[in-house]
């Protein structure tokens, strides 16, 4: 059985409305940007580990 008896009540949540509210929303948030982070890092790794790999063949290049 259900503990509200209106949609109001059931975004009050009792009381502890700001709580349970700021929770989802934080929650919701981490969801949506921890992939863009993520994505974001790997091109950074990848963009590192091909300046590096262009290095490596200058220097051996140059050392010929």
């Amino acid at each position: 059985m259900l503990m509200w008896n209106s949609p109001s009540e059931f975004f009050a949540m009792g009381g502890y409305a700001l709580y349970v509210w700021s929770s989802f929303g934080i929650c919701a948030l981490v969801l949506i940007l921890e992939p863009l982070f993520v994505r974001a890092r790997f091109k950074a790794v990848v963009r590192r580990l091909k300046q590096q790999q262009m290095a490596e063949q200058f220097d051996k290049e140059i050392s010929k």
